[in-house]
């Protein structure tokens, strides 16, 4: 008979944080994010923070980022839960919320005009929970044109 010390137990939750960190990012490449926020479902404060980088493609220079953000309707109902992304640059931020859990839409649209560089987002949620998120977000020219858009995830927990 075996036995689970601690040691092995906190490996196997640190690996699968990690396993759930990685679907998380794995579709950073295009401008949205879509997984898991606090896999576990036991930390009420949870945080992902990534940096997007804003940058001219050659479709013309970054005027601002938009980003939104939606409560997976898979997702079960938890009494007074919701997600939120945060977005900050500089000296300014701006955050939307999804204030409805199991439907289709998500937060409003929100703008951050900071120019080209990197923009910061924090997603979090309200209850302790596991949560799956769509994360939209686009680096848009004054005229509203894509410009080049990439994504480090930062922080995850």
């Amino acid at each position: 008979m075996s036995t689970l010390n601690y040691t092995t137990v906190n490996h196997t939750t640190g690996l699968l944080a990690a396993v759930f960190m990685l679907a998380f990012i794995g579709v950073a490449q295009a401008d949205d994010i879509g997984g898991p926020i606090d896999p576990e479902g036991n930390v009420p404060s949870f945080n992902a923070v990534g940096a997007v980088a804003c940058f001219n493609d050659g479709n013309g220079k970054t005027d601002r980022l938009e980003a939104s953000i939606r409560d997976h309707p898979s997702n079960p109902f938890v009494d007074g839960m919701q997600v939120t992304i945060t977005a900050f640059k500089g000296g300014h931020a701006i955050s939307a919320t999804d204030t409805t859990q199991g439907d289709e839409a998500g937060s409003p649209v929100v703008e951050l005009e900071g120019g080209e560089g990197v923009y910061h987002m924090i997603v979090n949620k309200t209850r302790p929970g596991r949560r799956d998120v769509d994360v939209v977000f686009h680096c848009l020219t004054a005229s509203g044109i894509h410009t080049g858009t990439s994504i480090t995830i930062s922080h995850y927990q």
